[in-house]
């Protein structure tokens, strides 16, 4: 009978970890819930390709550090010279030149009329803008009649945001006026529709990081300094990189070092060239990926043993990222996060649904342990959104380091049990902790530090009023599991005894996992270190019988919380890189 349960119980869990998984993962697809993480992957992949090298038609002439030395003049540059750089690329041959200098307002008459004919007599230049009145119209070169006159184009140089201020897209029109990409490209005779803008914008297709396409200083082309064939059949991109001019951005390429604005620019001139090569997949591709990576690991544990069904959906997830990784190489875009998504939530359901089962197994009384599971997985679900960099295998120490306590303490069983069901969600709370104070990898400020004092009391808000005596004792456990023995805790302040032993129990154990376990911001305690800190904060922060009783539970600990850590390790592999 407790097999046949135990089976009926496992069956069901897992068609409610399988179905919990996709459904989530096919209705963040459907609502693109988090963007900027889909985005962080594109960046991860840009990263793996590594650059392509310096393209074959587009080159920059760069307005840098050397031509600020060289010419010794401060920025703007008299437009003369803008004439004479204009005039001198012209008669090199460049097939287009993309001019990313704004020149909306008056100066020297004569330098402005050196401008208007140069860029007249070149017939093939782009110029910049990012101011334009509400009718569409600019002041760039006098105004839309003499830029007719000189059969020049104005086009507008913003860079659509993106989340994390990283570029990564560029537009079609912005303002009223065609992008400057897509001007350059057009005057370099590359006709390019709005049709290959499916949301109006276009990722750009990084050729490389920060100083890949080409450059020539500005110094040299304004002296003849250059070999004329490095600009015969080219758009030329002309602007700013020096860095004292502030037109850097963080973008979507290999480095984390900040590109020129006049880089960017190539970069999507270059996109746009090319007719936009990166292209999103099919969307019937995402959702059969979300089903595939969702209930692989569910399904499988029908059929083998939790540990096989973990590494055959790790395996699968690994060739869906190497998978995403080929066809991105081929200019293919496929969803990485939501598929990856729906893996991780389906493999944590397979494992949670394996330990119902062994539970009910266990214990007679099936059915309320089966209600308190399931309306501990209902809260637990809200919490996989928290994005907590503490893993499940945290939290599934917890709940077995508290049982062994616990029993060690001399409660029955089936106290024991319990308390291991209600201390993995100890730390509900920090799903109301903002990301920049739960990921911070340093020190906590003051006002940081009080913010996250208050998670306790957050958590057991969350767990409060309800009639089940197991959620009632995780709610007395988030709320007490940061008070000291010596009164200092909070978020109460209590003082020995005062303090429910359920709290006393877990503090013991969750500042002993704490140290013995890896984290972004610090290294893995050796074990005798750790109980040796147990062991000073007897008596002040800890109940001394409760440090007492650990002391002799924790030579039994070892090889389970090795292997515990390792399973860590491999959940971590399976995480998309941040941002």
């Amino acid at each position: 009978m407790p097999q046949r349960l135990a089976a009926r119980t496992k069956v069901v869990a897992v068609a409610t970890a399988a179905l919990f998984a996709v459904g989530c993962g096919l209705l963040s697809y459907a609502l693109d819930l988090w963007p900027r993480l889909e985005s962080a992957t594109i960046d991860a992949r840009f990263a793996l390709r590594g650059g392509t090298g310096a393209p074959s038609d587009v080159v920059i002439v760069a307005i840098d550090d050397r031509s600020f030395n060289v010419l010794r003049h401060q920025w703007p540059f008299p437009r003369r010279w803008d004439a004479k750089v204009i005039d001198t690329l012209h008669a090199a041959g460049a097939r287009a030149i993309a001019y990313d200098v704004q020149f909306t307002e008056p100066t020297d008459p004569t330098d402005d009329n050196a401008l208007f004919g140069a860029v007249a007599r070149a017939r093939n230049v782009v110029l910049a803008t990012t101011e334009v009145d509400p009718q569409g119209q600019t002041n760039v070169l006098g105004g839309t009649a003499n830029l007719r006159a000189a059969d020049a184009v104005a086009a507008a140089a913003n860079l659509p945001p993106s989340g994390g201020g990283v570029v990564r897209r560029y537009a079609y029109s912005m303002l009223g006026l065609p992008s400057f990409a897509v001007a350059a490209a057009r005057a370099g005779g590359q006709p390019i529709a709005r049709s290959q803008f499916p949301d109006g914008t276009a990722l750009i297709d990084f050729r490389g990081p920060a100083g890949t396409i080409r450059q020539v200083s500005f110094a040299d082309v304004l002296d003849g300094h250059f070999d004329p064939r490095t600009f015969a059949g080219k758009i030329v991109v002309v602007g700013a990189t020096a860095p004292t001019l502030q037109d850097l951005h963080q973008t979507a390429s290999t480095t984390s070092n900040p590109m020129s604005g006049a880089e960017v620019q190539a970069n999507a001139i270059w996109t746009a060239l090319h007719g936009n090569p990166l292209r999103s997949g099919p969307g019937w591709l995402a959702v059969v990926a979300i089903l595939f990576c969702g209930l692989l690991a569910p399904l499988g544990s029908l059929r083998c043993g939790p540990l096989r069904s973990f590494l055959l959906a790790f395996a699968a997830i690994a060739g869906y990222l190497a998978l995403a990784q080929l066809l991105f190489d081929a200019d293919v875009v496929l969803a990485v996060s939501y598929p990856l998504a729906a893996g991780t939530l389906g493999t944590v359901g397979m494992l949670a649904a394996s330990y119902v089962a062994a539970a009910a197994e266990r214990n007679a009384v099936a059915r309320l342990l089966s209600e308190s599971q399931l309306e501990l997985l209902q809260r637990l679900a809200q919490a996989v959104e928290s994005r907590d960099p503490e893993t499940g295998e945290h939290t599934l120490r917890i709940g077995m380091l508290c049982q062994g306590l616990a029993l060690e303490l001399g409660w029955s069983a089936a106290e024991a049990r319990q308390l291991m069901h209600a201390s993995i969600v100890h730390d509900i709370g920090k799903i109301a902790i903002p990301d920049s104070i739960l990921l911070k990898p340093g020190p906590l400020n003051a006002a940081e530090w009080e913010t996250m004092r208050r998670h306790p009391t957050i958590g057991a808000q969350l767990l409060q009023g309800s009639a089940n005596p197991l959620v009632q004792l995780a709610e007395t456990i988030a709320r007490t599991h940061h008070e000291r023995w010596d009164g200092t805790g909070y978020p109460d302040g209590l003082a020995g005894e005062a303090i429910p032993e359920a709290g006393r129990i877990c503090a013991v154990v969750d500042v002993y996992d704490a140290l013995v376990s890896s984290r972004p911001y610090k290294q893995a305690w050796p074990v005798q270190d750790a109980l040796a800190e147990l062991e000073r904060g007897s008596a002040t922060q800890f109940d001394p019988a409760v440090v007492a009783a650990f002391m002799r539970l924790a030579p039994r600990l070892e090889g389970v919380l090795r292997e515990s850590h390792t399973r860590e390790q491999a959940q971590a592999a399976l995480r998309p890189a941040a941002a």
